[in-house]
């Protein structure tokens, strides 16, 4: 009762249509509806097809008349993208140089009018096409609590020093003050804010607010509230300052992290419930495949690990979760034991890793029961990607957010046209 509830409640807030205007379009009463939003009756399966088709035929408009452009810097698998395609932008520019994460993410978005370009310090700001919004998820490891730690036990240089990675910031910097778009989106870990004393933030805003003029916030969010994981990231908002644009991010509400949904809303049902899915399950009630299980070698390993970490009185240790619980931070280093996040399987059972699906679940690609998006990558790219990509229910969120004043920025940006051309 409560998923189809909370899927019906999504699904209409996809579309962006009020219960008021959806009760004539699906034949049901105001009071009906509510009752389904509430989650006090199942939703009619009519209604459900209903709103899919209004959010396909949304999608489709989408497409055909965008209401503003963006690019997708860093791109991933498309996490940003998603949140952005939602509220009826449209994708003109892609930058991601992984090879992998090219595969995956020409595999589930159009990109019939623009290729995925890779490395972005080698493209001319000159050949990137205008655009009202630009996203970017520059790269985290120089900035993140783990990176900084590894690099210095290797005696590696981190943060802006850092120079394969941690420069392409300015990378960002250059696009942004060739083009001037009306808005960014950047995001990025939550360490960012420390690193370095606090110093890499501070050049990262100065160089926002006072080089290219914009009106800047950032906040960090934790996903917990949309996902049953515990992953905070920071995001940063900017406005460009000539346009007046009334925005505040202070005032962007959060779901309760307190009481966001739990592992069993991602997990595989293994109740035949679920269709087949590639290696992922097997038999006629989907179980998850046996290979997802840890061997006696590495559970061993891991548990004497923990216990020597423990007897010294550190933390480290592996993260055995079940249904009811939420998970730690999915990494992009998951594939080499899975230990933040272990599945517990009942005892006298060595744990499982999430597989890639439910993955793409934990991140909010997808829904519990679904296989939408489209993996065509091995497993160790797969966790790979996911564990490098943003929680999408949360940048859709933020979108939303943004929407109003990046509407408001596209018609300041229009009268200051007519000005000019007057």
């Amino acid at each position: 009762m409560a998923d189809s509830i909370t899927n019906f409640s999504r699904l209409r807030q996809q579309v962006g249509i009020s219960l008021e205007e959806l009760a004539p379009i699906v034949g049901f009463s105001l009071s009906t509806l509510y009752r389904w939003e509430r989650g006090q009756q199942e939703p009619r399966q009519a209604a459900m097809v209903v709103l899919q088709g209004l959010l396909n035929a949304r999608a489709q408009a989408v497409n055909e008349d965008p209401l503003f452009t963006f690019i997708d810097l860093f791109a991933g698998i498309g996490g940003l993208r998603r949140g952005f395609d939602h509220i009826g932008g449209k994708c003109v520019f892609t930058s991601e140089w992984d090879k992998y994460s090219q595969a995956t993410y020409k595999a589930n978005y159009r990109c019939d009018d623009h290729d995925v370009n890779g490395d972005i310090t080698k493209v001319d700001a000159a050949d990137i096409p205008p655009h009202d919004v630009l996203l970017a998820g520059f790269p985290c490891q120089p900035f993140s609590i783990a990176g900084v730690s590894k690099k210095n036990a290797l005696g590696r240089a981190h943060g802006f020093a850092d120079e394969t990675q941690g420069t392409l910031f300015f990378d960002v910097v250059r696009i942004i003050k060739h083009h001037r778009p009306k808005a960014f989106l950047l995001e990025n870990v939550k360490n960012l804010v420390n690193h370095d004393r606090g110093r890499t933030f501070k050049v990262i805003m100065k160089k926002l607010q006072e080089e290219l003029d914009y009106e800047v916030e950032a906040r960090v969010i934790n996903a917990k509230g949309y996902v049953p994981q515990n992953r905070e990231r920071i995001f940063i908002i900017g406005f460009r300052r000539d346009l007046g644009v009334d925005f505040s991010f202070s005032d962007f509400e959060m779901r309760d992290p307190y009481t966001g949904p739990k592992l069993e809303a991602v997990l595989h049902p293994e109740d035949g419930s679920e269709a087949p899915d590639k290696h992922y399950t097997v038999g006629n009630i989907g179980s998850v495949s046996d290979r997802y299980t840890l061997s006696d070698h590495l559970w061993k390993y891991l548990r004497d690990y923990a216990a020597k970490h423990a007897a010294a009185g550190n933390g480290f240790g592996y993260g055995l979760v079940g249904p009811n619980d939420v998970a730690r931070t999915l990494s992009a280093r998951y594939y080499k034991d899975g230990s933040e996040i272990l599945i517990d399987r009942g005892p006298g059972k060595n744990p499982r890793r999430l597989t890639p699906r439910e993955c793409a679940r934990l991140m909010g690609f997808e829904e519990q029961g679904k296989a939408e998006f489209v993996i065509p990558v091995s497993d160790t790219q797969a966790y790979r990607q996911f564990g490098n990509s943003v929680v999408v229910p949360v940048v859709k969120a933020i979108a939303v957010h943004m929407l109003p004043a990046i509407e408001q920025a596209l018609a300041a940006a229009a009268d200051e046209q007519i000005k000019l051309s007057a």
